[in-house]
């Protein structure tokens, strides 16, 4: 499922996106979800997935630039496109890496060009990216964000780069096929990003987020010709 948002404090305006979006991805044969913020302060203390958010520049209160500015220092990772009606706002998009912008009153021929375009980066990111069902919950998160794994009693344990811990419940063969490139098998209870691998000695690896991760004995020489040939390829 896709989470969109739409923040926007002309009401005609979320209606009209909305119905476009929807009407979208109806045609992609996609599942989403759409939520509708009257404000930059409403959004703001909303505390759940977006994918992709839809952002009005010149609203009363908060403007959409001060949005963004505060959405990403709080680590937003999700598609934003801007709506506005100055053309000249366009330029400072680039200080929230919008991923594009919308001009009102937005013409269905330039909402589908921009959707066709970002829709094509989402599928491409897809591989980029891992989806972890908890229960019946979804999240998307970033595979660089993964520094290891670890499996405690058939859970996987996910440690990211934030400090977070994000534990669910999958086979750690099948995680590992996920993965694939970047990411080795050290340990029969773990997985290391090799992006995060800070040293190696004496059958431990040395993360950078200050962690350490046993490796086996068994794997300890196949473990160094695969750090070996990362630290050539990069």
């Amino acid at each position: 499922m896709i989470h969109i948002a739409i923040c926007d404090d002309e009401k005609y305006m979320s209606d009209h996106i909305r119905a476009m979006t929807s009407d979208f991805f109806r045609k992609k044969n996609r599942e989403i979800r759409v939520r509708t913020f009257a404000g930059g302060e409403e959004l703001l203390k909303y505390d759940g997935q977006i994918d992709i958010l839809f952002l009005d520049i010149q609203m009363k209160d908060l403007d959409g630039m001060e949005t963004a500015r505060r959405l990403r220092a709080d680590k937003f990772q999700g598609f934003l496109i801007f709506i506005t009606v100055l053309k000249e706002m366009v330029f400072r998009s680039f200080e929230v890496q919008a991923y594009d912008y919308l001009i009102k009153p937005v013409e269905e021929r330039q909402f589908k060009n921009t959707m066709e375009r970002l829709y094509a980066s989402m599928c491409n990111a897809r591989e980029e990216r891992l989806l972890v069902q908890r229960g019946y919950e979804g999240r998307i998160i970033r595979k660089d964000e993964i520094v290891f794994c670890e499996i405690i009693d058939r859970k996987i344990y996910l440690h990211l780069t934030s400090g977070e811990v994000l534990d669910y419940y999958e086979r750690i063969e099948k995680l590992e096929a996920k993965l694939g490139d970047y990411f080795f098998r050290c340990h029969r209870s773990y997985l290391v990003n090799l992006k995060h691998l800070k040293g190696y000695k004496n059958e431990t690896a040395y993360m950078d987020n200050g962690r350490v991760v046993p490796v086996s004995r068994l794997r300890s020489k196949e473990f160094s010709g695969v750090v070996l040939q990362y630290m050539k390829n990069i």
